[in-house]
């Protein structure tokens, strides 16, 4: 069995666990088609039905270009649908260029963001329920792979290598994370307090009435985090961020943001400070949506890739912007920004006043 053929297999019956008459709803470019195909063999075999959205080079540049408010405002009845009714959706990463999005005409973005608001909510109202499963994987490409400072044929190997692929059953070693991640997060889950703390952070909230989730690799590929949703108005303290924050194709350098009683009251950064001062004018993105703990340690540098940064083992990150319903987040918005700091060092984490996690491990 190639690589590709056991990345299918994984993602169609680990990530989404395909069965027969399961509507499978593909959304990718061109230049992922051989894992694609892989995927259709594996998905048909098992009796689903699949259907996929192809995007083509420049795509998003000539929309925003060309788009009038009323096309801005236009919401396909077919993906709609989709959205509505079918069981599972994957979204495979296979960028042409990373940075189309970035010259973007923001008036056109926030009519855009403002027309598919129904489709976020219905997004995230229907993973959090569970009546659709999601994942969303990388395929590599050539821009990723520059992105990430990479070869193509070394970036290859990072992806597959996070994902587990070089292991004789990836979904074998997938279930061994997600029993070795559970123990962690049943201890997370009896917390009231949490405080992260180190020389990059000083930060404690509240997950009272709200749930770690223990993300073992089905709704991302890769994966390896503990995650949550902190409640809204009870996070304090103040953080740097070790890694670049990269969002909207904009990548934005030591970031360094203040909390009071939820809500972002002071920010910086070293590099692409404008853009972070636009973000923060979006409803809702001043407040916390996400805590999380990566745990990934296949993954041990930056890629300027959030799917595997966010992972890297030894690191926290928070999001700002939109909660994750699943965990009993609250906080909306149309922004959901994850910012990454490393732990390796000095980091510790504590949960009502008990020390858990030091120097990037969990201790316990």
């Amino acid at each position: 069995m190639t690589l590709l053929e056991k990345y299918a297999a994984l993602l169609v019956d680990y990530c989404l666990e395909i069965k027969t008459n399961d509507r499978l709803f593909v959304k990718t470019t061109f230049l992922a088609e051989p894992l694609v195909r892989h995927i259709y063999e594996a998905v048909i075999a098992r009796g689903g039905h699949m259907e996929v959205d192809f995007v083509m080079k420049g795509q998003n540049q000539i929309y925003f270009d060309h788009a009038q408010d009323h096309q801005l405002n236009y919401i396909s009845p077919t993906t709609l649908y989709r959205y509505q009714h079918f069981e599972k959706y994957l979204f495979i990463r296979a960028p042409h260029n990373l940075f189309e999005d970035k010259s973007i005409d923001s008036k056109k973005l926030e009519i855009r963001s403002k027309a598919s608001a129904e489709l976020n909510n219905l997004y995230f109202e229907r993973t959090a329920s569970g009546s659709m499963d999601r994942s969303l994987c990388q395929y590599p490409t050539d821009a990723a792979a520059q992105a990430a400072e990479m070869s193509l044929e070394d970036y290859k190997k990072f992806v597959y290598n996070a994902c587990l692929l070089y292991q004789e059953n990836p979904i074998d070693a997938w279930l061994e994370v997600r029993k070795k991640q559970q123990a962690a997060t049943d201890i997370l889950n009896n917390a009231s307090i949490v405080q992260y703390k180190g020389s990059n952070i000083d930060i404690s909230f509240s997950c009272q009435g709200r749930t770690w989730i223990n993300s073992d690799g089905r709704s991302n590929m890769p994966s390896g985090e503990i995650f949550t949703a902190p409640v809204d108005d009870s996070v304090q303290g103040e953080v740097y961020f070790s890694y670049p924050a990269i969002y909207r194709g904009h990548e934005v350098e030591g970031v360094r943001l203040v909390f009071k009683d939820g809500l972002v009251t002071e920010w910086s950064a070293e590099k692409g400070g404008e853009f972070l001062d636009a973000i923060m004018k979006v409803p809702g993105a001043r407040r916390l949506g996400e805590a999380a703990i990566g745990t990934n340690y296949n993954i041990q540098q930056i890629t300027k890739n959030i799917l595997f940064d966010e992972k890297i083992g030894g690191s926290i990150h928070l999001a700002l912007g939109q909660a994750y319903k699943q965990c009993g987040g609250k906080n909306t918005s149309s922004v959901h920004w994850d910012m990454i700091t490393d732990m390796k060092e000095d980091g510790e984490i504590y949960i009502d006043g008990q020390l858990i996690y030091k120097s990037g491990k969990f201790v316990f």
